[in-house]
């Protein structure tokens, strides 16, 4: 890939504003590849209707919810809703790209378009929850409340390229979220609606990639910086929801998202595919910006390996009390 930049000796002078016109022109070009290879799909489509039916308060046939009345598997149904609490914070990302990307050229056309297609997965997943009644919809009106009072503010919120940097790894934490949340569900009707919506997360995880990509040929040190930063210090935006830390580790031990996922099926392959390691010509910064980012590496797989461990003797001891 060429991009024709500025030439700027050091990290600070490439402002946020310089990143922006500099990579004006990979984002129209990612956009114009995003839109070809897109599909456009409604949400209505996915939802198991026939299933619905009212509920207590204005309807005289009104059925209370009962934990009973849907197939999910009870790991399922806490990261679904972990999933669409997630998806529930919209307004608060578009605030955050918007701000942070702008709202006009192809950068405002990306920003609109994602936020759009971003909808739909909310949409989506809270009608198959009503209608299919997988969770209590009292309690994920609440924690929808909560959480969303609470807003939602990022991280990495120290530079226009530290947050590409993190939505280039969180897409695919979310594809891989959502795609093993539907193969744990037990509903093939819920694995397929979670299907289409990780195909959208990785068409926006290839986006944000591939600008990434491009980043690092125009201000290698800054954004080896960035990488380092965002995957060091990497949390879900989910993580303010109620309850998270109890149903991340529910969705850790039912093999939804834990540790070696992380290490092995989003940070990895990212890493990988840009060859963030084989990066030459770094300055000092940049160096150290990857040396530390290898020995967190190893340190992560070396953390994922004693998960591994005690997960596997979990499932003996869960597998003999069975058999006995």
């Amino acid at each position: 890939m060429s991009i024709t930049s500025p030439h700027l000796g050091s990290s600070e002078a490439w402002t946020d504003a310089r990143l922006l016109f500099a990579l004006e022109e990979v984002v129209e070009k990612e956009l114009n590849r995003h839109l070809k290879v897109a599909k456009d799909w409604m949400p209505h489509e996915y939802v198991p209707w026939s299933d619905g039916r009212n509920f207590p308060g204005f309807f005289e046939d009104g059925e209370e919810w009962r934990a009973d009345q849907s197939k999910v598997t009870e790991v399922g149904k806490i990261a679904l809703v972990v999933n669409l609490l997630t998806e529930d914070n919209l307004p608060s990302y578009h605030h955050e790209i918007a701000t942070l990307f702008g709202r006009n050229g192809a950068w405002g056309t990306w920003v609109h378009r994602w936020t759009a297609e971003e909808g739909r997965h909310g949409i989506v997943m809270r009608d198959y929850l009503l209608a299919s009644r997988a969770v209590d919809p009292d309690k994920l009106e609440q924690f929808r409340m909560a959480h969303m009072a609470e807003g939602y503010e990022s991280d990495n919120a120290h530079s226009m390229l530290h947050s590409v940097a993190y939505v280039a790894f969180q897409e695919l934490a979310t594809r891989v979220s959502h795609r093993n949340t539907g193969h744990q569900s037990g509903d093939p009707v819920c694995d397929r609606m979670l299907a289409r919506i990780s195909t959208d997360e990785n068409l926006h995880m290839v986006f944000y990639r591939n600008l990434l990509g491009a980043a690092f040929e125009i201000a290698p040190d800054l954004t080896m910086r960035s990488v380092r930063d965002v995957v060091v210090d990497f949390r879900m935006p989910g993580h303010g929801m109620p309850g998270f830390e109890r149903a991340a580790a529910q969705m850790a031990i039912g093999e939804i998202y834990n540790m070696r996922i992380h290490h092995d099926d989003v940070i990895q392959p990212v890493l990988r595919y840009l060859k963030v390691m084989d990066i030459s010509g770094l300055g000092p910064e940049g160096l150290k910006a990857q040396e530390e980012l290898g020995l967190y590496m190893n340190g992560l797989d070396s953390e994922a390996s004693k998960f591994d461990e005690k997960l596997a003797a979990r499932k003996a001891r869960m597998a003999a009390r069975a058999a006995g």
